[in-house]
């Protein structure tokens, strides 16, 4: 029988602040949303939680109870980085590793087979940790047969769990708090009022009724307890970095001509980071002297970026300082870390910043009219519709006027992409929304699915029943699409940028 293991950091961004402040492990900590009075605290230490400040409340109450409260923000992309590093770590045990999409901080393994290269589970088990340790995070690791079993254990309990038996799992499972699970804190708060106090006592509830009651999420960890939805193990694949390298015929020592071969390099580079999605968050340049062998030098952006003229000018900066090379070069090596990219509504608010040419954007569009006919250069006009496609229309732009934007709240917001014509989808998986690839290997499995958003009617002209959910992908790319059931198939309608 397959075996499966949960690894399971707990209060993960927490550790991550005090491994980065071990001064602090002294005193009250916490990690919190925003560094200002109004900020929400997310994660609080032992000695916190012994003053009452618990995660939930407003920073300013928190000081107020502990006015040696120490508090800090952990952006998301170190969480995401650490979480990247902790899998290389686990792959040292087994090659499939998968990090929990919405929990940082939790990993499954697989065991099986591992008899062979360990004397027991549990001593392979208690590497992990130690291993762990000596990174410094305090981890659980729990050794079992089942994802739910598994991870219930691993928040349950401490150090190391071993399980001889998939009955012995259920009955340990069943007996952990529930308040140890990821279930958001109404739910939670609602079902401790009644009584509902343990895994077991939350399965034993009707399921339909969570649904209707919490939402998708809570539905979702009650049919993974019970077993009705059974979810394999989805090991990342990493992919090897991206790589350009070119051997030089003699051995280079002009700086500038050596900057020509890096920024040809480059370009390639940047362009495969932007047709996937991600960025370029370091970049190491390597060299191969004629004699003195190999040197690499590292260059890490302000942010990831898939600009190759950012990248070009560190790369300049770092060997115009060296002034001389000490010897020729006869090799030159790109390596690029790629994360995804960052939300790109900072860059379009500063570019709408800008002040805006008029005269110059004319000539631009007169140029494409010139070149691709009238009908190419158009606007969206809104219209009384009853579906989104048909909420606007294309006219002719006859002429480009001076913008006139209104102001706005100081609010994130999200631009929705919409395809001129629905996208045919594959059909939806039986264990949903796991394992539900709409965009290819590179964005991977879909990993949430919130709705259904009905849009029903049109019996005036054809009817019209259509279900839409927003699709979250493994990389982060948001998806707006709908299940047309008269023609009982989905369709992509757009994106959310």
């Amino acid at each position: 029988m397959a075996r499966t293991a949960c690894v399971d950091l707990p209060a993960f961004p927490l550790q991550l602040l005090l491994r980065g402040r071990p001064e602090w492990r002294e005193h009250p900590a916490a990690v919190v949303d925003e560094d200002r009075p109004q900020g929400i605290v997310l994660w609080a230490n032992e000695r916190a939680r012994a003053r009452r400040v618990l995660p939930g409340m407003r920073y300013a109450a928190a000081l107020a109870l502990a006015c040696d409260l120490r508090a800090a923000t952990v952006p998301d992309r170190e969480v995401g980085a650490a979480v990247l590093h902790l899998a290389r770590v686990l792959r040292r045990y087994t090659p499939n590793v998968e990090p929990a999409a919405e929990e940082p901080g939790t990993l499954w393994l697989d065991a099986s087979g591992l008899e062979r290269l360990y004397p027991s589970l549990r001593e392979w088990g208690d590497r992990i940790r130690s291993d762990l340790e000596r990174e410094g995070f305090e981890a659980a690791v729990a050794v079992g047969f089942s994802r739910f079993g598994t991870y219930a254990l691993a928040r349950g309990k401490r150090g190391v769990v071993v399980l001889d038996s998939a009955e012995a799992e259920r009955r340990a499972a069943r007996a952990v708090p529930l308040d140890r699970l990821a279930i958001p804190p109404e739910a939670r708060e609602a079902l401790a009022k009644l009584g509902v106090a343990d895994v077991g006592a939350f399965l034993r509830l009707p399921a339909e009724g969570l649904a209707r009651r919490f939402g998708h999420e809570v539905y979702r960890l009650h049919r993974l307890g019970s077993g009705d939805l059974i979810v394999p193990l989805q090991p990342d694949r990493p992919e090897p970095p991206a790589l350009e390298r070119e051997a030089l015929d003699h051995a280079e020592t002009d700086v500038a001509r050596l900057l020509g071969i890096v920024e040809r390099r480059l370009a390639p580079l940047a362009e495969r980071a932007a047709a996937r999605g991600r960025a370029i968050a370091e970049l190491r340049l390597g060299l191969r002297f004629d004699r003195l062998g190999d040197h690499v030098e590292t260059l890490r952006p302000a942010e990831p970026t898939a600009d190759p003229a950012a990248l070009l000018e560190l790369a300049r900066l770092r060997l115009e300082a060296v002034r001389r090379l000490p010897d020729g070069v006869v090799e030159v090596v790109l390596i690029a870390s790629e994360v995804v990219a960052p939300h790109r509504q900072r860059a379009l608010a500063e570019l709408a910043a800008r002040r805006r040419d008029l005269e110059a954007a004319r000539r631009a569009l007169a140029r494409v009219r010139a070149a691709l006919g009238d009908a190419a250069v158009v606007r969206a006009a809104l219209r009384d519709g009853h579906l989104p496609e048909a909420g606007f229309a294309w006219e002719p732009l006859a002429e480009l006027g001076e913008a006139h934007p209104r102001p706005a709240p100081e609010i994130a917001r999200a631009v929705r992409r919409i395809h001129e014509r629905p996208v045919p989808l594959p059909p939806r998986p039986r264990h949903e929304p796991d394992g539900w690839m709409l965009r290819g290997l590179e964005q991977g499995p879909v990993v949430r699915v919130d709705g259904p958003y009905v849009v029903a009617g049109g019996w005036w002209n054809r009817a019209v029943h259509r279900e839409y959910h927003f699709a979250e992908t493994r990389q982060g790319e948001l998806l707006w699409l709908y299940y047309d059931r008269p023609r009982r198939r989905w369709f992509l309608q757009g994106r959310i940028e």
